[in-house]
């Protein structure tokens, strides 16, 4: 080991991220709901352009994404010249990070929030914050309490990861109105598709100087294995996002399957009404057994059981079913599961199986 060659402040703190689990040794068939997928996957318009796309394989992609910006600003509302694509909302929270945080700078966020802005954070030098939550919801007056002069980023999930807890617009607005005037507030609206009428705080971005917003096509969308994701926000920061971000930072095949995709909303409607169906089926299943949650807004539950010690060992049969949900003791729920909502035949697989690790017949 060369003690002269050393990674920049904070890297070494980071923890490594781990997706959800996807295989069970010794077990064929599995069914994987440890990563909050689509179970019906992406439309049949975002396929068919996938594959019309492997024509063009030898070309580079555009550098600007415009096609993709015109349509998500159509379907969207919004204006197509402060939206910005990514590599998943994930490379546009790095850029937020890279931009405007750094060495003696703080990133607030929430304890039970998205493990990607402790690590982006620290990528970048700065300390991160993390403030508690009230009954696993964001707690405006604690997130407000935290900022001070070195708070550059304020990150909250709404519908937020692993929970499915969701804030008032009325709150976001005022979490936004009682920032420092140095600070930025990044809405990470990855499940809002979810929830029907909800704009991910489109409406905030426009009226305010200092909220963004990301989005990603890996959930509703289905396209999680082609990582596209995207951004809205003011001017301002757009510009400045779009001086760090890599020209081709997108390949044409996602372009072309997100454009098509966007366009797709009968087939958002139908996954999110199919969602909001066996969501509701499964959390009151579940309840019923012993299993309680909080209301989600997203595709998933987070069922709570007596300590950790049952959860696990409830995470353990189910595997031994075939079963995979997620552990979520990095989120500081140790005494939890996150199951995401799959098809009909899945929820009640989950529901049978739980059943059974409880001895109900």
């Amino acid at each position: 080991m060369n003690d002269q060659i050393k990674p920049q402040p904070g890297i070494l703190d980071i923890a490594l991220y781990e997706g959800g689990k996807a295989h069970v040794a010794g077990v064929s068939n599995v069914v994987k709901l440890s990563s909050n997928e689509n179970p019906f996957g992406p439309s049949d318009k975002a396929k068919d352009a996938f594959l019309r796309s492997v024509h063009a394989l030898h070309r580079y992609p555009v550098t600007d994404h415009a096609d993709l910006r015109a349509a998500i600003a159509e379907v969207h509302k919004l204006d197509a010249a402060r939206i910005i694509c990514g590599a998943g909302s994930d490379e546009i929270i790095t850029f937020l990070c890279q931009a405007y945080a750094g060495p003696r700078d703080e990133v607030v966020f929430t304890e039970h929030g998205f493990l990607m802005y402790r690590i982006s954070s620290l990528a970048v030098g700065a300390t991160p914050v993390e403030v508690q939550e009230r009954e696993r919801t964001a707690d405006v007056d604690a997130i407000l309490a935290a900022c001070n002069r070195r708070t550059k980023l304020v990150f909250i999930a709404n519908p937020n990861n692993p929970t499915g807890t969701m804030v008032s617009a009325a709150e976001i607005a005022r979490l936004a109105d009682g920032l420092p005037p140095q600070a930025l507030l990044v809405l990470d609206g990855a499940y809002a598709e979810y929830e029907e009428g909800y704009d991910g705080g489109a409406a905030l971005v426009d009226a305010r100087q200092n909220v963004v917003m990301t989005r990603t096509f890996s959930k509703v969308y289905g396209l999680g294995g082609l990582r596209i994701g995207w951004g809205y926000g003011p001017q301002h920061v757009i510009d400045v996002l779009n001086r760090i971000r890599g020209p081709f930072n997108l390949s044409t095949t996602q372009l072309d399957a997100a454009e098509a995709a966007v366009r797709d909303q009968d087939f958002v409607a139908k996954c999110r009404n199919e969602n909001t169906r066996m969501r509701s089926w499964l959390a009151n299943a579940l309840a019923e057994l012993g299993v309680p949650s909080d209301t989600s807004m997203a595709n998933f539950i987070l069922a709570r059981f007596a300590n950790q010690e049952e959860a696990e060992a409830c995470d353990a049969f189910l595997q031994g079913q075939g079963l995979i949900v997620r552990r979520v003791a990095g989120y500081k729920l140790p005494h939890c599961l996150r199951i995401t909502i799959g098809d009909e035949s899945s929820c009640r697989q989950v529901a049978h199986a739980v059943a059974q690790f409880k001895g109900v017949k």
